[in-house]
């Protein structure tokens, strides 16, 4: 099974700003690759040219949304859409606003092995209580999302967890799940407990993985 990271830059200054030493896109870009999602897909109707300059070197994809595509699920939907046409083997999604830049790449990789034991569930991580971001969002459901036209995209996760979603919130002990760029970095709370995946090593995104890294060193 592959998990792709759709990352939604409704802002292109708050993907641009400094995270730590870094751009925050290319920061979430990072740990989305280092943590085993495949393929990135960034969704942003801005800024094009700027955010590849940034996130020169790694394997993402950005896309524009189309004129009549609200921001919000409708967005999510492109990317989700976007990473399938990439990897047609793609079976989940992670709904990941850029401003979350903070997540550990660890979280991700649990997400990814979560995902393998469940693949019809929504899995909402959180962090001492606190559900945040990324959603991994299983493609079985794009129906459902696209069915609520009018709601942000975790407005909907929230929505198809009320009704009877299958779901979980697993602890996971990233802070990086519930704060967003707006908190820097040293003011984060520590990690509750080791930074380790919950389970054992995922493998589903491996081949393509060393097959990106291939290409990507290729055109260094």
């Amino acid at each position: 099974m592959t998990v792709a990271a759709i990352v939604l830059v409704p802002d292109k200054a708050v993907a641009l700003i400094d995270a730590d030493g870094e751009p925050a896109i290319r920061r979430v870009a990072h740990s989305a690759w280092s943590g085993g999602a495949m393929p990135i897909v960034i969704v942003s109707d801005d800024g094009g040219e700027e955010l590849a300059a940034v996130l020169e070197g790694l394997p993402v994809t950005i896309t524009r949304p189309g004129p009549d595509e609200p921001r919000g699920v409708a967005w999510f939907l492109h990317g989700q859409r976007a990473a399938l046409a990439a990897v047609a083997e793609a079976t989940a999604g992670l709904l990941w606003p850029a401003r979350c830049g903070w997540v550990d790449p660890e979280t991700v990789t649990s997400l990814v092995e979560m995902h393998g034991t469940a693949p019809g569930e929504l899995i909402r991580p959180a962090f001492s209580g606190k559900a945040g971001f990324p959603i991994l969002v299983p493609m079985s459901l794009n129906d459902k999302l696209a069915a609520l036209p009018d709601l942000h995209a975790y407005q909907v996760v929230e929505r198809l967890i009320a009704e009877g979603t299958p779901a979980r919130i697993p602890e996971l002990g990233d802070p990086g799940i519930a704060f967003d760029l707006s908190t820097p970095r040293a003011e984060l709370p520590g990690f509750e407990g080791p930074p380790a995946p919950a389970g054992a090593a995922a493998e589903w995104n491996a081949e393509l993985a060393a097959q990106a890294q291939a290409s990507g060193e290729s055109k260094g």
